[in-house]
């Protein structure tokens, strides 16, 4: 093994890696999920308010976070630093979660959205059009669209970092721009009669159904609220993927930091902008139950007329398209660094002759394709954002443990607002986190389960080598 490259090469500076935040964060979320927000909290001012919450929470996990990236800039981000902080063993079940359903089960959902809004374009990639019918489960051209799809890009993404991040800026770069001109253009189109009547409820947090508006009564409030904010997380999720990738990253200590404020600020004023414009051109009634959650088709329609349609599908193809390669590109890092430290298969943990993770892309890809094909992944998905905010939670939890066991190690970036906004966040999330167990049982239950499981995996498994 001679010829297998040692080590990363330092290929993504501070644009690059912002892009890989904001890239991994826009998928097509911000097009879907308001309409789910809307009929929980029934209000204009609660479904900004769900939203800018959102934005302030990432903001300050993203700048905690920073301090982390700076004492451990390499490749693996939060396995290596819930590693570092706690033990083997925590860092295992973050790798576990990871690799069995966050990532894996993104890159499968993303890829299964880039085929859905494709049939709009092409009718013939329709999830109603079935290839093969085997009983026990259908294979429909979606999902095989989805399966070319990550493919194309694990392939890409395994000739070099040259190419996997060209794509991402370039992509990245192209949907913030149509998010933009979307933004721009729906300002023109704004209708004050409509901006008025959906202001009338002001922020009264209330259940939205076609015909009634129910408010909340007691611990019912908070159950609202932290179901609501399940897609609003969801959608600005993934912004530590950079964090994975800090191998590769030019002057790591400094960039990741900025990378993490500007991409996730970045995207928090596009969310928060585009819902100001749902709420100026559609009824809070035309945001809640818009035809299958499709609240940008509905808005693009509204702005652009009927051709707004395939405006909204091209830009959401351009936008999956360009999510999914941030999540491919930035995915396999983890099961790399895990492999290295003897936590997953040995031979994951070798760089190809263009010094990329190749046999960890594809292992992430065949998993994912699976995930496309069976048919629960929407389940899985919304069992993610409560795993997320464990580790999240931990792995911010982290910092103040290694501010006390290890406090010589350099920080070239400190927390910002510390000790008291991580500690904010760590709160705040510990009761979305008891909310979501309450009030969603069916999401977050098996979403523990899962996590768990990885402890006898851990032991049986890899827990004995060192």
């Amino acid at each position: 093994m001679s010829d297998q490259p040692k080590s990363f090469r330092r290929s993504f500076g501070l644009l690059d890696a912002t892009m890989i935040v904001a890239g991994s964060m826009i998928g097509s979320g911000i097009f879907l999920v308001s309409a789910d927000i809307t009929r929980n909290v029934g209000s204009a001012g609660w479904l900004v308010l769900i939203w800018i919450i959102t934005g302030v929470l990432t903001l300050t996990a993203a700048l905690s976070y920073g301090e982390l990236s700076g004492m451990f800039p390499h490749a693996g981000g939060q396995y290596v630093y819930l590693k570092e902080a706690f033990n083997r063993l925590t860092g295992f079940l973050f790798g576990w979660s990871f690799f069995t359903v966050i990532q894996a089960g993104s890159i499968a959902a993303v890829g299964v959205a880039f085929a859905k809004f494709s049939s709009y374009l092409f009718p013939v990639l329709s999830e109603k059009n079935i290839l093969l019918d085997l009983g026990l489960i259908q294979i429909s051209a979606a999902q095989v669209t989805s399966i070319l799809l990550i493919v194309l890009l694990t392939f890409i993404n395994t000739l070099g970092v040259k190419e996997g991040k060209l794509i991402q800026t370039c992509f990245t770069l192209a949907k913030i721009a149509a998010l933009l001109a979307l933004i721009v253009f729906g300002l023109f189109a704004a209708d004050k009669s409509i901006w008025d009547a959906n202001w009338q409820t002001g922020f009264r947090l209330q259940k939205m159904s076609p015909t009634d508006l129910v408010p909340y009564a007691g611990l019912s409030v908070l159950g609202a609220i932290a179901g609501s904010m399940v897609g609003s997380l969801f959608s600005s999720d993934s912004w530590n993927n950079v964090t994975f990738i800090a191998g590769e990253i030019k002057n790591p200590e400094r960039n990741i930091g900025r990378s993490l404020f500007l991409g996730t600020l970045l995207v928090t004023v596009i969310y928060v902008a585009t819902n100001l414009v749902y709420i100026s051109i559609l009824p809070m009634n035309g945001i809640a139950f818009a035809e299958n959650d499709r609240v940008g088709v509905a808005a693009a329609i509204r702005i652009f007329g009927p051709n707004g349609t395939y405006i909204i599908a091209g830009l959401l193809m351009v936008s999956t398209f360009g999510c999914n390669n941030g999540l491919i590109l930035s995915g396999a890092r983890v099961c790399y660094t895990m492999a290295q430290d003897g936590l997953f298969f040995k031979k994951l943990g070798e760089l190809n002759k263009n010094d990329v993770p190749g046999k960890a892309l594809w292992i992430q890809c065949i998993w994912a394709s699976i995930l496309c094909l069976s048919g629960k992944y929407n389940q899985l998905l919304d069992y993610v954002i409560f795993v997320v905010l464990i580790f999240y939670v931990l792995t911010i939890a982290g910092i103040f443990r290694l501010r006390r066991t290890r406090p010589d190690l350099p920080r070239p970036y400190k927390a910002f607002g510390y000790p008291f906004l991580p500690l904010l966040y760590i709160i705040a999330a510990i009761v979305i986190c008891l909310a979501l167990l309450v009030y969603k049982p069916l999401y977050t239950w098996p979403g523990l389960g899962i996590v768990l499981l990885g402890i006898p995996v851990y032991y049986f498994v890899w827990g004995e080598k060192k």
